[in-house]
């Protein structure tokens, strides 16, 4: 056996595939997976991103992402409204995520996000914050 960083290979995506939903399949579980990618654009200029997963009954935002010139002005609110709107009533029951202090901890309180948990670093900024909101 060899354990390497992966670069690129579908046959990683096949593998993943089939045994994440082979797995929730045998612990008779509804996988319902599903990866995405939220833009915002104004006349073909990127202004934001967001992305994530949802499976089981769960939607993850992974990376929220707002150029610099665009932040404060409501760009990153419109994402995430847009995550919400998209996995309302399809089987999905929270959104979960995690940020960092130097991030977004407000942010997402200022949205409706519950604090869940705060797993504290001797760096403030580097302190990471859980949160869900249920959809």
């Amino acid at each position: 056996m060899e354990i390497k960083l992966a670069k690129e290979d579908n046959r990683i995506n096949e593998f993943v595939n089939k045994e994440f939903s082979g797995y929730a399949t045998q612990c008779e579980v509804e996988l319902n997976y599903e990866e995405f990618c939220f833009v915002a654009e104004d006349e073909g200029e990127i202004l934001g991103v967001l992305t994530g997963r949802a499976y089981y009954n769960e939607v993850h935002i992974g990376d929220l992402i707002v150029g610099k010139n665009c932040r404060k002005g409501g760009v990153g609110s419109k994402l995430v409204r847009a995550v919400e709107d998209n996995y309302k009533g399809k089987g999905y029951k929270k959104i979960a995520l995690t940020t960092f202090g130097f991030q977004a901890p407000l942010f997402y309180k200022k949205l409706g996000y519950e604090l869940e948990f705060v797993r504290e670093d001797e760096d403030p900024k580097l302190s990471k914050y859980f949160y869900i909101k249920k959809i």
